[in-house]
């Protein structure tokens, strides 16, 4: 191997310093938006956190979307530590929302046509506890709605498997690293291929039929 001149050898560490400090700033988790007076917060866990932000940013009312973690006990948790299933943070998103647009209830009754409800710690191809789906109620209130929503679609679900998802309250919710924030737009053509791939869409069509969020 040809060495190198000390004087390369610096400025190459240099670089890779400079290359390694870039990386560790895009990785680090943005400022979570912060509703005003006016608006409201919804956290929904739904498997790939990907999925339901493009599911639900589409909704008319809905002002922003965060990727995140919650429902664990590790407390600013990284993607990694998440995904080694220690943390026992399930893979969310914080919806906030304008409730003169876009009612609570509406948000749920909307999340569960996103989603597959009848299997635990699993969602289409992601296995384990980060993907299980959850309704992460912010209070009293939406803890009742949530459960009277599930509690109605119940008695008209198209499918004869019980309902597993999760209902109780929230803990602390962490958002996630930049590069997973809006993953749906800044990847599109990546994107598109795992959600096919995953089989979302085609599981949902099958459970929902023509009542599967489009």
């Amino acid at each position: 191997m040809r060495r190198r001149s000390w004087h390369t050898l610096a400025n190459c560490l240099l670089l890779g310093a400079a290359v390694w400090c870039a990386g560790r700033a895009q990785a680090q988790s943005p400022a979570p938006s912060t509703p005003t007076a006016a608006q409201a917060v919804a956290i929904f866990a739904g498997g790939c956190f990907w999925c339901v932000e493009a599911d639900f940013d589409k909704l008319p009312g809905v002002i922003s979307t965060t990727s995140g973690y919650t429902g664990g006990k590790t407390a600013n948790p990284s993607y990694e530590e998440v995904s080694r299933h220690t943390t026992g943070h399930a893979e969310a998103v914080k919806i906030v929302f304008d409730p003169a647009k876009l009612s609570y209830r509406q948000l749920v009754d909307h999340f569960w046509h996103t989603i597959d409800p009848t299997t635990k710690d699993r969602q289409f191809c992601d296995h384990g506890t980060p993907y299980r789906t959850a309704i992460f109620a912010l209070d009293s209130a939406q803890l009742a709605q949530a459960q009277a929503s599930k509690a109605a679609l119940d008695k008209v679900k198209p499918f004869k498997e019980p309902i597993v998802t999760q209902i109780l309250l929230a803990s602390e919710f962490y958002p996630a690293e930049d590069y997973h924030q809006d993953y749906y737009k800044k990847n599109a053509v990546r994107y598109a291929f795992y959600r096919s791939s995953c089989g979302r869409d085609a599981r949902l069509s099958k459970l929902w039929g023509d009542l599967a969020a489009k």
